[in-house]
């Protein structure tokens, strides 16, 4: 393969070219490009020494911290397929995944002991090694990370390790939310890491000399895809914290000068409860970035006025960034998400296949180097999400005359009511207007004379005294009528994924009980 679409080779060569340039920031330690691309070098050795190869699965359950990045980069070297997991996830939930890519490796953290121990930890086919971040080594089988790093008597540095031959190997299983079903394996490869590096490259003007600060998790596509791979790209800096801590990010961005930064909305929204007296001097920010969710027009100001230089994202697993917008892309054209990316082709297609006229509502479709290859051993979900060439984001949008697209919801989430399609998402902006809602979530409900209606559940603003008619009373004259939702309940916060997505599945079983 091309060394230039290997991440572990970017490494190795900024270590070469500028060794003692910092790479990671963490928790007040500094790691350069040479001990990086060394500690790489030292965990593919292990992995080589438990027969672990090219092809293999290394699954880590892990919050942000360098070894995270350290075996993300060894599996790259080596060619083995590096699998994140989500470390919110339920044991049976985890047991899924782990049973579905049968890793030869399994490395968590010590805080994650209590999830093993609730599910069965019987190996999927064959023997799967166990390994721990801050467990004593032996226990229950478990070997230690630390431990057996320091066992390492030569890591290897130069050829010896047959890495990946072809840049369409997979590179990473990472999985989806799974807020539709069961979670899809979304394989990755080489080459579509090193293509949207060259994406975020251009979206954040990235430099030799940016610092991007990481609080997204980075075993999903923001923190790693968007955040940290293309950091390794450009020989910059990331400062990577294990958990997002709006005080903490000011005290960062001031102390270090952080230049790069991506948050989802919710994220934004928590900066944005820092007083202003104690958020200091944010002028270093050059681009923030926010995505994850549809983001409204009113959080865009607010940040504005608070100036974060906001730039817009939208993609999912599959494809990492596919649209994008600029500060005054947002203003121009408010509501938009932006236009395609460089190296992608994206388009809005209806229920045929067939492209759609600007003003009419179609699906995001996607081809080119940024999407995925298939989901893991799942031929069928794969052949209906890719077609003809073109993946099927499942995003249902809008695209004017101009080439900017805006997001009207997801297919998946439509409901019918008396024959008429209706968009949640539109249903809830309309709510989000209300003065004494603080956030609202919509799905659709059966109902026994118009098949679906909406069922809306609403977050008060603190000190609202809200009811249900006040709820589907304020859609008068904004709304038709058989888009106005017929229930409402009231929560204190929604179920939501580790990027801030409500989660709707578990918004429908509150429903149903």
């Amino acid at each position: 393969m091309i060394n230039s679409m290997n991440i572990a080779w970017w490494v190795k060569r900024w270590g070469e070219l500028h060794p003692l340039k910092e790479a990671i920031l963490y928790e007040g330690k500094a790691i350069t490009y040479q001990d990086l691309y060394g500690r790489a070098c030292r965990a593919a050795s292990w992995l080589r020494s438990l027969k672990i190869g090219k092809g293999d699965r290394v699954a880590v359950m892990l919050t942000n911290c360098p070894e995270f990045m350290e075996i993300y980069l060894a599996c790259s070297r080596l060619g083995a397929i590096f699998v994140p997991i989500n470390f919110r996830l339920a044991g049976p939930e985890l047991d899924y995944i782990l049973h579905n890519c049968r890793p030869r490796l399994f490395i968590f953290g010590a805080d994650y002991m209590e999830e093993i121990e609730a599910f069965s930890l019987a190996r999927p086919t064959g023997e799967m090694f166990l390994a721990s971040i801050g467990i004593s080594s032996g226990l229950n089988g478990i070997m230690d990370y630390h431990g057996e790093m320091e066992s390492v008597a030569e890591p290897l540095t130069g050829g010896e390790i047959p890495g990946p031959a072809d840049p369409e190997e997979p590179q990473v299983i990472m999985y989806t939310s799974g807020t539709t079903g069961r979670p899809k394996g979304a394989v990755l490869s080489h080459r579509k890491t090193f293509f949207n590096c060259l994406n975020a490259d251009i979206f954040f003007k990235l430099h030799f000399d940016d610092i991007m600060l990481i609080v997204l998790p980075l075993f999903h596509s923001g923190g790693l895809f968007i955040q940290a791979s293309p950091i390794l790209y450009k020989g910059a800096t990331m400062i990577i914290h294990p958990r997002f801590d709006p005080h903490r990010v000011y005290r960062e961005i001031n102390r270090h000068k952080v230049t790069k930064f991506l948050g989802v909305p919710t994220v934004y929204r928590s900066l944005l409860k820092v007083p202003p007296e104690s958020r200091g001097d944010l002028s270093s920010l050059k681009v923030c970035a926010i995505g994850g969710e549809k983001t409204t027009v009113e959080l865009l100001k607010r940040c504005k006025e608070a100036e974060f230089p906001l730039r817009q994202i939208m993609g999912q697993t599959e494809t990492s960034i596919l649209l994008w917008a600029s500060e005054e892309d947002s203003i121009r054209k408010p509501g938009t998400v932006g236009r395609p990316v460089f190296h992608a082709e994206v388009a809005l297609v209806d229920r045929g296949g067939q492209p759609v006229k600007p003003g009419d509502v179609g699906e995001i479709v996607v081809r080119g180097s940024i999407m995925m290859t298939e989901y893991w051993e799942d031929p069928r979900r794969t052949a209906e999400t890719i077609k003809g060439g073109w993946l099927h984001t499942g995003d249902l949008a809008r695209v004017d005359e101009d080439g900017y697209f805006y997001l009207v919801d997801r297919a998946t989430d439509m409901y019918v009511s008396g024959g008429e399609n209706v968009y949640p998402a539109e249903v809830e902006r309309v709510l989000k207007e209300h003065p004494g809602i603080e956030d609202v979530a919509v799905l659709g409900i059966p109902d026994e004379t118009w098949g679906e209606v909406g069922h809306a559940f609403v977050i008060p603003k603190a000190g609202a005294e809200l009811n249900a008619d006040d709820v589907i009373s304020f859609c008068q004259g904004r709304l038709a009528r058989y888009k106005w939702p017929k229930k409402v309940s009231f929560c204190q916060e929604f179920p939501r994924t580790s990027l801030g997505k409500v989660r709707k599945s578990l918004l429908s079983e509150i429903s149903e009980g």
